[in-house]
């Protein structure tokens, strides 16, 4: 692989390291070595997929802890004491992600064929404009999950989806990366990031919030919370599993669905004398669960 006079560095090393005779795996450093950066960092350094160079955190101590959790890196000091590596990985919260990029480009880190990378779902690769401005591939990888607890992610990280976007250069290398620690890698549009993390949002976070909105309707009528949460798992779970084996508007079952929009009114109502916020979104519920019910009534998914 003929590089250009300026990309000497990486761009033909992680060619020669792919297809030359002395295979050997990119080197990493991430920087902002939080929950995500353990994990990956982890599976990579077991699967051989990257070879962990420094792990720059806001304190010595915490690098430190996440070379101990890894298995791998050395604790590096500043953006001047990191070594020259073949892609980084930007793990910080998302406020931070552009300007340790900036922070890492002005230390001069970067040139011609470097890679840099985050893994934010509702950031896109532009994030990373300084690495771009000096030549580097930049990229974008959203493991689709939680990252609550490290230990059991890396454990149990096999069939992640990973929604993907960014230089060809950039995904050309962490594809394959992402792809030998079992993750399943979805290409998304770089400009409907944000829709897409929202997407996210709505299929995790709130359904946590309406399990919560449930349990609480439950109490107010006279169920026991622990109680309550058992009688909520079955009709979750139940609805979960028809759906994602029917599709959504085959799986719609309930009052709306039959057409029973008297008992809907009544509902709306008790809801509206209970909480008053609560009833907005009740409202607003059975207003896009009339739309699936017409889709079910006209054998639409």
């Amino acid at each position: 692989m003929a590089g250009t006079a300026g990309s000497a560095g990486a761009t033909g090393q992680l060619g020669a390291m792919q297809g030359g005779s002395e295979r050997r795996p990119p080197t990493l450093s991430i920087i902002g070595c939080g929950k995500v950066g353990r994990t990956l960092g982890r599976l990579w350094h077991d699967s051989r997929a990257f070879s962990l160079l420094d792990i720059l955190n806001r304190t010595a101590a915490s690098a430190q802890e996440a070379s101990a959790f890894i298995g791998a890196g050395s604790v590096a000091a500043s953006y001047g004491s990191l070594r020259s590596a073949d892609v980084y990985l930007v793990a910080a919260g998302d406020d931070q992600i552009a300007a340790c990029c900036s922070a890492l480009a002005a230390a001069g880190k970067l040139q011609p064929g470097s890679i840099v990378f985050h893994c934010s779902g509702a950031l896109s690769s532009l994030e990373l404009a300084a690495a771009s401005d000096h030549g580097a591939a930049v990229a974008s990888i959203h493991p689709i999950r939680s990252f609550a607890v490290p230990q059991q992610v890396a454990e149990h990280f096999t069939g992640t989806w990973c929604g993907c976007e960014g230089d060809a250069a950039a995904l050309a290398v962490l594809g394959p990366a992402f792809s030998a620690i079992g993750a399943q890698l979805v290409d998304i549009r770089r400009e409907q990031k944000t829709l897409y993390h929202a997407a996210a949002v709505f299929a995790s976070n709130y359904q946590v919030t309406l399990i919560d909105v449930a349990q609480q309707a439950y109490v107010a009528a006279g169920i026991a919370p622990e109680l309550a949460l058992q009688l909520i798992a079955p009709l979750l779970s139940e609805s979960a599993a028809n759906a994602f084996r029917l599709g959504p508007a085959a799986a719609l079952t309930g009052p709306i669905a039959r057409g029973d929009m008297a008992t809907v009114a009544r509902q709306y109502q008790a809801v509206q004398e209970w909480r008053p916020q609560v009833a907005g979104l009740y409202q607003q519920f059975a207003a896009l669960t009339a739309d699936l019910a017409l889709r079910k009534k006209n054998g639409k998914p």
